[in-house]
C-alpha cells in the first residue's frame, strides 16, 4: 500500500508555490491544504491515505458538482421569481454544463496543478471542469458551505451569469433538434461512419436526415462530437423555427 508521498505533507519550496497560487485562485488562504492537494491528484498516482482509501480528486469531483448545482439553482430561485421549475432547472444546466466548466478550468489554468503519472497533453478536455468542481469540493471541506458559495459567485455566477444570455444559449443542439423533431413529428436520423481518411488520428463523419433529406453533414474526432456538429449545422438551416425551443 502507498502512502502519501511526503511532497504532499510538507512545507517545501513546492508546497509554498502552490500555496501561494492557489490562495489568488480562491480570493482566501485555504486552511488545511490537503484537502486541496487532493482536488489535484489524479488517480494514475496510486495513492492511498492512511485508511487505505484512494488518494484523487474523483470523490471531490462528485461533492464540488452538488455544490456548484446548490448554489446556482438558489441563485436562479431568488434571481427569476416568474420561473417555473422547467425553466429554472434548463437555465441551471446551462451555467454548469460540462462545456461552461472545461471553460472555467481552462482559465484558471487548473491542469497546471495536476499531479499525474500521465502526460497533460494526454488528458481530455473533461478534466478542465472535473477540477473546478474537485476544488470547489475543496474549498467546502475546508472552509464550509459560506466560502463555497463565495467562490462560486465570483468565479461563475457574477461574471456569467446572466439571464438574458443565458435564455438565448443553446447547451446541446442534437437535444435541441431531437426535441423539435418530436414535438413537430419529423422523423430524423444520424447516420454515422468511420472517415479516417488519410488522418492518422481516427474520425467519423455523420449524414444527418429530417424526413429522408440529408440536412447537414460533419466530420469529427468522435461520433458524439460529429453528431454535434452536424446537428449544429442543422439548427441554423431552421433556426427560424428551432429556435422557440430554446
Amino acid at each position: 500500500m502507498k502512502n502519501i508521498p511526503n511532497i504532499l505533507k510538507s512545507r517545501s519550496k513546492r508546497n509554498g508555490i502552490f500555496f501561494m497560487e492557489l490562495t489568488k485562485i480562491l480570493g482566501f488562504k485555504p486552511r488545511d491544504i490537503k484537502y486541496f492537494k487532493k482536488a489535484f491528484t489524479h488517480r494514475s498516482m496510486n495513492i492511498k491515505d492512511g485508511k487505505g482509501n484512494p488518494f484523487n480528486y474523483e470523490r471531490l469531483e462528485f461533492l464540488g458538482d452538488a455544490m456548484l448545482s446548490s448554489v446556482v439553482a438558489s441563485h436562479l430561485y431568488l434571481e427569476v421569481p416568474s420561473g417555473d421549475e422547467g425553466y429554472l432547472t434548463k437555465m441551471r444546466s446551462k451555467v454548469v454544463s460540462r462545456e461552461h466548466l472545461n471553460e472555467l478550468g481552462k482559465e484558471l489554468r487548473l491542469v497546471d496543478f495536476v499531479e499525474s503519472k500521465i502526460p497533460a497533453g494526454q488528458f481530455g478536455d473533461n478534466i478542465h471542469g472535473n477540477l473546478f468542481e474537485a476544488l470547489i469540493g475543496a474549498i467546502f471541506l475546508d472552509r464550509g458551505y459560506k466560502y463555497c458559495e463565495k467562490f462560486i459567485y465570483r468565479r461563475v455566477i457574477v461574471p456569467y451569469v446572466d439571464i438574458e444570455k443565458l435564455e438565448g444559449k443553446v447547451i446541446s443542439y442534437k437535444s435541441l433538434l431531437i426535441e423539435w423533431c418530436q414535438k413537430e413529428k419529423r422523423i430524423f436520423n444520424y447516420h454515422v461512419y468511420e472517415d479516417s481518411g488519410n488522418d492518422i488520428v481516427r474520425h467519423f463523419s455523420v449524414k444527418l436526415s429530417i424526413d429522408n433529406k440529408v440536412v447537414a453533414k460533419a466530420r469529427a474526432t468522435s461520433k458524439k462530437k460529429a453528431e454535434e456538429k452536424a446537428s449544429k449545422r442543422a439548427f441554423f438551416a431552421f433556426q427560424s423555427r428551432m429556435s422557440k425551443m430554446i
